[in-house]
């Protein structure tokens, strides 16, 4: 379906630019990961565009299919079947690479980048804007820890009943990254992929000019605070105001701090840029999950950021104009 970009959650999108007179400039749109899925393109052939987005749009609903965790049949839903019983599952030569990399991240983030820590949100409802007790959080305690999971590289075993895996934390940036290198497998070196604002860029304009990228203010949905010009990379947000609830002027978001069960404070938003969306998504959480120390960390990596605290003050920079 061709559609206009509409605005994202963490992005606000410009109005498109005129594509170079001999280029087709195509957006498409369609649901998938539970949000909003774009696809924008320019290339001298429209025909060459249509075909790479539909095997892109597949690449998507493949990984949709393989890791969600609403579907029974998905490889997580598999592994998470087998919690608590004594018997470990083989994995997939994907599904390993993702493994190793949520393990790196684990290490790298002293733990606070756990892919076991979903179960969280058994006590958070966000909906109902109710505090958990702490007795539903201490129920849930013996769940949580990448450090009670047995993984070899090959198997995976879950050690106490109730535990599971959850890929969110990184699903849908690497489906981004995915449906790119799908693109340009197909010859598409010209746009970008938008998943509910996990954007991968596959290259400028054809005439060398960047995309134009607007940040959302975490605060002003309709206020752009800065503008990200991306000629290739990954850029994505992280931020308290995706699912949240106020008590007593106290916001509570979804992202929370896997080793108390509580959600992070620090910071309203972080937007990080990347050679890989994937690594920008990555960043922008444990950063996030650090809190105070978030910022320090992303400058030593390397890593260009935007960030915005609890008060509203701006950290890091990104190239804007």
């Amino acid at each position: 379906m061709l559609s206009s970009a509409p605005q994202q959650r963490g992005l606000a999108w410009a109005p498109p630019e005129a594509a170079e007179p001999t280029e087709h400039d195509l957006g498409f749109s369609f649901v998938a990961l539970g949000g909003e899925a774009e696809l924008r393109l320019t290339g001298h052939s429209q025909a060459l565009l249509l075909e790479a987005v539909e095997a892109a749009q597949a690449e998507i609903l493949r990984i949709e299919r393989q890791y969600s965790r609403y579907r029974i049949d998905s490889v997580l839903s598999c592994i998470n079947a087998t919690a608590g019983t004594g018997c470990g599952i083989r994995v997939d030569d994907e599904t390993a690479g993702l493994l190793h990399f949520a393990d790196r991240l684990f290490q790298q983030s002293q733990g606070l980048f756990d892919i076991t820590s979903g179960v969280w949100r058994r006590a958070w409802d966000f909906r109902s804007g109710r505090l958990p007790s702490e007795a539903e959080l201490a129920a849930l305690r013996p769940c949580v820890g990448w450090d009670k999971v047995r993984w070899d590289g090959e198997s995976i075993y879950l050690q106490h009943a109730g535990m599971e895996l959850d890929f969110g934390g990184f699903g849908k940036e690497y489906a981004a990254d995915r449906a790119a290198a799908v693109l340009l497998s197909h010859g598409v070196n010209s746009g970008y992929v938008n998943l509910a604002g996990d954007i991968r860029v596959l290259g400028p304009h054809p005439s060398g000019r960047p995309w134009q990228m607007g940040l959302q203010h975490p605060r002003a949905p309709d206020t752009v605070m800065a503008h990200v010009a991306m000629t290739d990379g990954g850029l994505a947000t992280s931020g308290d105001y995706e699912r949240y609830f106020d008590v007593n002027g106290q916001r509570y978001c979804h992202l929370i701090d896997p080793r108390s069960g509580w959600p992070v404070q620090h910071w309203q938003s972080i937007s990080v840029v990347a050679p890989l969306c994937i690594a920008a998504g990555s960043l922008s959480t444990c950063a996030m999950l650090m809190g105070a120390a978030g910022a320090d960390w992303l400058r030593a990596q390397g890593a260009r950021f935007l960030a915005v605290d609890a008060q509203g003050r701006m950290d890091g920079h990104l190239w804007t104009h």
